[in-house]
C-alpha cells in the first residue's frame, strides 16, 4: 500500500527542515521546506516519483538556490538604491548614530528624512502622513535632544 502525502511529509519534514537550515539557515528553513513540499505536490510527476524521498531534498535544494538568488537580487536592489543619494553609514560618526537612536520614533524618523534623505517639512509630512506642523514641531524637538546630548554650541 502506498503512503499518502500527508504520510510521506511527515515522515521527511524534521529531516527536510534539518537540511533547509544547513542551506538557508534557521529562521528561513520552514518556508523553504514548504515551499518545496508545495512545489512537489503541485507537479504532475509527483504520483510517479518511486523515490519521494530524494524527490523532496532535491526540491528542497532547488528552493534554497532559489531563495538564494531572489536574496542576492533584492540586497543588490537596496544597495543600488542607496548608494548615490543617502548618507554612508560609515560616514556618520558613532557619538550622532547613538544620539540619534535615543529620540524618540518619530523625532528619529523626521531627523534621519531631514539630514540623511535630504527632505523638506512637506515632504516628509506627505511620507510620514501627519502635519507639517508636526513635521516642524518633532524636528524642533529632536534637534534640540540632539543638542543637549552632543553638547553642541549654536
Amino acid at each position: 500500500m502506498a503512503a499518502t502525502d500527508g504520510e510521506v511529509y511527515r515522515k521527511y519534514a524534521d529531516d527536510l527542515t534539518r537540511f533547509a537550515t544547513g542551506l538557508v539557515g534557521p529562521s528561513d528553513a520552514a518556508d523553504v521546506v514548504s515551499e518545496a513540499v508545495l512545489h512537489c505536490l503541485d507537479s504532475p510527476v509527483w504520483v510517479t516519483v518511486t523515490q519521494k524521498r530524494a524527490y523532496l531534498y532535491r526540491s528542497v535544494y532547488n528552493e534554497a538556490a532559489r531563495f538564494h538568488r531572489a536574496t542576492g537580487r533584492r540586497r543588490s536592489r537596496e544597495q543600488r538604491a542607496a548608494s548615490s543619494e543617502s548618507v554612508d553609514a560609515a560616514e556618520v560618526r558613532p557619538e550622532v548614530l547613538a544620539a540619534v537612536v535615543r529620540l524618540s520614533i518619530r523625532q528619529r524618523a523626521v531627523i534621519v528624512l531631514t539630514y540623511w534623505d535630504d527632505l523638506d517639512p512637506t515632504a516628509i509630512a506627505s511620507l510620514l502622513d501627519i502635519s507639517d506642523g508636526s513635521v516642524r514641531r518633532h524636528l524642533a524637538r529632536g534637534r534640540s535632544r540632539l543638542k543637549e546630548t552632543l553638547d553642541v554650541d549654536d
